[in-house]
């Protein structure tokens, strides 16, 4: 299927043999990770306290982010996060200080690296059974921003109350890369998109495969042909039937990967500070397959100095109503009587 969806879009029915497989998979791949588990050392740099029952907390990982990193709390502030807990992996450029001086975030460290973390899979595991089963959790990286239908207005919370009422745990959020124009220059204090502005309008392919929603393309597809996998659940329940297996894309239970409440996240691998990035994350070889992927973007920038990304798809960003016109997000009915103007792109809330 195409991506962005067209109006008037409804996801295809899942057979009766296709969910049987998802269900005879998740009960598989589970029992394995259940045999395997492993755990990983983990310790906080100072004392933390427990979460409160009426906290909303949210779990990253973070490297030499600084210059993302105060944008990234201030979003999810704004969206009712009240605990940030951080795995910080050797960070050296000033993120872990800065996030040292914030009263809400919580920092750990761990002695292995994020590649031995099975890519900070088992950290996030870890944490979430530090902090307590049975409870919604934030989960992205530090260049992730979460946005969804009415963001500005209505908290997490709110969107909590509506995927609780459908019987949703999870929320499906397929990262959009951000690009800098020829002329970006550093970020100047606002928001990244304030300065990293444009994305690639259409070029992806949504896929129901048997572990979940599969969601590719965009320019790193365009120039490089990567099959990177883009979507993620950002927002999810967890509770002791949950283990990331063997990707964060398809977390465990696979039967909860299946929702069409949909948000975007707002993907900032390349900002500003792309050259340097793509350089540490060669060198570093934490990433999937030796970061080959990262190779491919550093040869690039050896030939001609700099990745010139913008295409015919490219566009600026203006805002979460510009997705859902485009078909990225749908609405959400926070309210049923809300009669506000707008596009309408409602996918059905009928399981998939």
């Amino acid at each position: 299927m195409r991506y962005p969806f067209e109006r008037n879009f409804s996801f295809p029915h899942r057979n009766i043999v296709a969910r049987l497989q998802t269900f005879y998979d998740s009960w598989r791949v589970t029992a394995r990770e259940r045999r395997n588990g492993e755990k990983v050392p983990i310790s906080p740099v100072k004392a933390v306290r427990p979460l409160d029952a009426a906290d909303l907390p949210l779990v990253f990982v973070t490297h030499n982010e600084m210059a993302l990193v105060p944008a990234f709390l201030s979003h999810y502030r704004k969206l009712g996060v009240t605990r940030f807990i951080c795995l910080d992996d050797v960070s050296t450029d000033g993120t872990r200080d800065h996030l040292m001086d914030q009263p809400d975030v919580d920092v750990w460290t761990s002695p292995i690296r994020f590649e031995a973390a099975r890519r900070g899979r088992r950290w996030r595991e870890a944490l979430f059974e530090r902090y307590g089963y049975n409870r919604w959790y934030v989960n992205v990286d530090s260049d992730e921003l979460l946005i969804y239908d009415q963001c500005l207005r209505e908290p997490l919370k709110a969107l909590i109350a509506v995927l609780e009422e459908h019987d949703i745990k999870r929320l499906p959020a397929p990262m959009l890369d951000f690009y800098p124009s020829a002329d970006a220059k550093s970020g100047n204090g606002n928001m990244p998109w304030h300065t990293v502005d444009n994305i690639d309008r259409d070029g992806y392919e949504v896929e129901l495969l048997k572990r979940g929603i599969s969601v590719k393309g965009g320019p790193r597809k365009r120039l490089f042909n990567e099959e990177n996998e883009l979507i993620k659940y950002p927002l999810i329940y967890w509770d002791k039937d949950c283990y990331f297996g063997s990707s964060i894309h398809r977390p465990l239970p696979y039967t909860r990967n299946f929702s069409p409440i949909w948000g975007v996240l707002l993907h900032f691998k390349l900002f500003t500070n792309y050259r340097e990035k793509i350089a540490e994350a060669v060198t570093n070889k934490q990433h999937y397959n030796s970061s080959q992927h990262y190779q491919a973007l550093k040869r690039e920038i050896d030939k001609s100095g700099a990745i010139e990304f913008a295409a015919e798809s490219t566009i600026r960003f203006y805002g979460p109503e510009q997705l859902i016109e485009l078909g990225f997000m749908p609405t959400i009915e926070f309210d049923p009587d809300d009669e506000r103007i707008g596009p309408t792109r409602n996918w059905g809330y009928s399981s998939l």
